[in-house]
């Protein structure tokens, strides 16, 4: 396992860069994941409302939603959503926001 660091504390990340334990999560360790794992110097007012809902649904759901709930509570079309988070909703925005990897994500 790899891990990040943030403000002098390592958090564990799985093989694949998610978060080994996503109760860890804090918004600085968004920005750490983002930069480090995405590639995403800076997350925006688009990125934050992403990385907002995924997380919000999930501490609600304990699943990720659905892309297509995604983009319809962010207001965002598909092509947005990738172009905000390059590897993609289920793994690179779900990594970002501290979820688990989803299901069925390859």
């Amino acid at each position: 396992m790899s891990q990040i660091e943030v403000k002098g504390k390592a958090y564990e990340l799985n093989e694949e860069g998610f978060l080994a334990h996503p109760e860890d999560w804090s918004d600085e360790v968004a920005v750490v994941l983002a930069r480090a794992e995405e590639g995403i110097e800076q997350l925006t007012g688009e990125h934050w409302a992403v990385i907002t809902y995924i997380r919000q649904y999930f501490l609600e759901n304990k699943l990720a939603p659905m892309v297509r709930r995604v983009c319809q509570s962010t207001g965002f079309p598909l092509k947005r959503i990738y172009e905000l988070f390059p590897s993609g909703p289920a793994k690179g925005a779900c990594k970002v926001a501290g979820l688990p990897k989803p299901d069925g994500c390859v």
